[in-house]
């Protein structure tokens, strides 16, 4: 009944979030402790959710139940589905509150937002150069780990 009433009379006292059932305040209470009881017979992670353990685990099996309509493209989660959908509509419902810009991800807000904190946290182990995104830094490397041809300048690592 309180998924219609909208009450949430359990709440958590770090954070203020309120829930509609103890078992969600509970469960919540996780991502303040840390604890992630549920863990992956396969590679040993562990997750503080059965629902994210049961998404994990589909990375080892291969297992793709979530199909796109448009393009028939598959993933092993829903939440993927969801975020893959946007780039057929266009949707960006994440804005950033510097310039408002808006993006289709939370972690292309993340980010976007480094971009204005001058954040970069990725740094090359080489020449120490840094960046906002992994991709990025990754990109870099290769002129430290390419073989170059003959006669072309090289940094070695």
């Amino acid at each position: 009944m309180r998924t219609h009433t909208g009450e949430k009379p359990h709440s958590c006292d770090c954070c203020q979030r309120s829930f509609s059932t103890f078992f969600m305040l509970k469960r919540h209470m996780r991502t303040h402790t840390g604890e992630k009881p549920h863990s992956c017979d396969c590679c040993q992670r562990s997750f503080s959710t059965f629902a994210i353990l049961k998404g994990h685990m589909r990375t080892h099996t291969g297992e793709k139940p979530h199909s796109c309509d448009c393009c028939k493209r598959s993933f092993s989660t829903f939440s993927s589905l969801k975020r893959h959908m946007r780039t057929h509509t266009g949707e960006k419902p994440y804005s950033c509150n510097h310039c408002q810009k808006s993006l289709s991800s939370e972690y292309h807000l993340k980010v976007h937002i480094r971009t204005h904190a001058g954040e970069k946290p990725f740094s090359c182990q080489y020449c120490h150069r840094s960046f906002t995104r992994q991709d990025s830094l990754k990109a870099h490397m290769r002129i430290h780990t390419e073989e170059r041809l003959p006669g072309t300048l090289q940094l070695q690592p």
